[in-house]
């Protein structure tokens, strides 16, 4: 049973959950902004917001934390390049989630989730 338990399951194992995140994260930190359902929106916040964190930290243990989660590495060596001018004034609330329109087909609530 899972009483109690805060972590949105998303129809998925938990190795296909952890890789669904990671690549999420990866496109989200690459592109800025992506498409997707509102629930894996509001997973992926967390994930985005910790990475921008370490990237803000700045140290090599947090560097390595990040080589570890994202599936990129100039991606990561550019993250921490950025993200401590761009976000040295926020405490957190990097990312914006807008809800859009339902996904034909199968009427998801979809979201678009961007960095600020």
């Amino acid at each position: 049973m899972r009483h109690r338990c805060r972590v949105p399951q998303l129809g998925k194992a938990a190795d296909q959950r952890k890789a669904l995140l990671r690549s999420l994260t990866t496109e989200l930190i690459r592109h800025g902004q992506i498409k997707t359902t509102k629930t894996r929106a509001k997973a992926v916040r967390s994930e985005v917001e910790r990475m921008i964190t370490l990237a803000k930290d700045g140290s090599l243990s947090a560097r390595r934390r990040a080589i570890g989660y994202l599936y990129d590495k100039q991606l990561v060596h550019a993250l921490f390049a950025e993200a401590p001018e761009r976000y040295s004034n926020r405490k957190g609330g990097y990312t914006r989630i807008v809800r859009t329109l339902r996904r034909r087909g199968d009427n998801a609530e979809m979201a678009i989730i961007e960095l600020m």
